[in-house]
């Protein structure tokens, strides 16, 4: 594996995609993860670029449906969990706040409701199987057989299971992305139920694993640091004061895209908790053998089969880059009341200077959406809320052990405490 360490070699690695391609990885590593078989076998014609254009999905309008959608499922579990009682002060560790109102809202939003209520029942108990399931994810995505890591097999069937065609078939309000998916799948016969209901499994695990975390790292560090919470939360009024909105816990509130994208302080705070808490790994799996050249005169041979990483994490952590990169700045990526884009390695500009979502062709498809609604989450919650960090905690620290694959865990989680805020 070669490992390319300076950020302002990336284009020269990013443009090479016919040469340097990430598919062959990923059908190595995904099938034995979440037990589908791998899509480029020979087994599916044409499976693997019809998933690949279902990701237009994700993006331009279709964006704007799910955005709305999150919007009234984010409203949905926070009404009926959060907003009751009276306005005392209430306790709860950040990443079960977290994980159990995002978790909830996403799957509603990309796969649907039950046909005749509002919620899924046995969501706990999937969510904790998600959660014994993700403990293991590192293993896995190291090529452990599963049948080495105890009951895992069992919860990962489990989750399967939940996703069972028939079982699907009975949802309403299902994301056109999933019913594309779903579609597709039809079309072949060789593609069993079980299989099916893999792939599905899998979508579920890429819209949570890591936006459940990011979420944590971005509430984290803004109810650690109140002067940034102050500076976004009056952002967030601002917003809603000149279209008219008036904020109080018994109103339901939506935002529109438009007012999502204008929240540039809540966005810069979002960006710089990814710059500090993403350790993915960008690999790509040489197809040829080919010289790949970098700046001037300099070439580096390279093999077919041979595996070529870049590292984001050490790019953002680079004080020749970011001043004080260990340290959160919730405005970092804002210059004169815009979103700032120069940032500059030995006197160079970057092109590619935050990587939390990938690069190139394989940047994350539901990037946007992931952004978007971390940004509704946040939003709702200091909107409704007073919240506090209880006294007497250390710093939260990185888990290093999800090192390479997406945004880390925190090391253990922390408590905080929060109330209706006051009309």
């Amino acid at each position: 594996m070669t490992f390319i360490m300076n950020p302002l070699l990336y284009p020269y690695v990013i443009k090479h995609q016919k040469q340097l391609d990430f598919h062959e990885f990923f059908d190595q590593v995904a099938p034995l993860t979440f037990g589908f078989p791998p899509v480029r076998s020979g087994k599916f014609p044409g499976m693997g670029e019809h998933v690949q254009r279902s990701f237009r999905l994700l993006q331009g309008e279709n964006l704007n449906n799910l955005t709305e959608t999150m919007m009234g499922n984010l409203m949905l579990v926070f009404r009926q969990d959060y907003l009751t009682g009276e306005s005392e002060w209430r306790t709860e560790s950040v990443y079960q706040l977290c994980n159990s109102i995002m978790f909830e809202a996403t799957f509603l939003t990309l796969f649907g409701k039950p046909a005749h209520t509002s919620r899924h029942s046995g969501m706990v108990t999937l969510r904790e199987d998600f959660v014994k399931f993700d403990t293991m994810f590192p293993l896995l995505i190291a090529r452990i057989p599963i049948s080495l890591l105890g009951g895992t097999k069992a919860i990962r069937d489990k989750l399967i299971n939940y996703f069972h065609p028939q079982r699907m078939s009975r949802w309403s309000n299902t994301s056109g992305f999933i019913k594309e998916r779903a579609a597709l799948f039809e079309q072949y016969d060789s593609m069993g139920d079980v299989d099916k209901a893999a792939h599905h499994f899998a979508i579920l695990w890429a819209s949570v694993g890591n936006t459940v975390p990011a979420t944590f790292w971005a509430m984290y560090y803004l109810v650690t640091h109140p002067e940034a919470l102050a500076v976004v939360r009056e952002e967030i009024h601002g917003v809603l004061q000149v279209s008219g909105i008036e904020t109080d816990h018994n109103r339901d509130i939506a935002f529109t895209r438009e007012q999502l994208d204008s929240l540039l302080y809540l966005e810069s705070s979002i960006n710089e908790s990814l710059r500090l808490s993403s350790a993915s790994m960008n690999i790509r799996v040489a197809q040829e053998d080919f010289s790949l050249r970098l700046e001037g005169e300099r070439s580096i041979g390279v093999r077919k089969g041979d595996i070529i990483s870049l590292s984001p994490q050490s790019m953002h952590m680079d004080p020749g880059i970011y001043k004080n990169p260990e340290i959160y700045k919730f405005d970092r990526y804002i210059e004169n009341g815009k979103e700032k884009t120069d940032f500059y390695k030995d006197g160079q500009k970057l092109k590619y200077y935050r990587m939390s979502f990938g690069s190139g062709s394989t940047k994350c498809p539901g990037r946007h959406f992931a952004v978007n609604e971390i940004k509704q989450f946040l939003s709702l919650l200091l909107l409704y809320f007073d919240v506090e960090v209880l006294e007497g905690q250390e710093p939260c620290t990185l888990d290093p052990s999800r090192a390479g694959l997406g945004i880390l865990l925190p090391a253990s989680d922390v408590q905080i405490r929060y109330r209706l805020r006051r009309s």
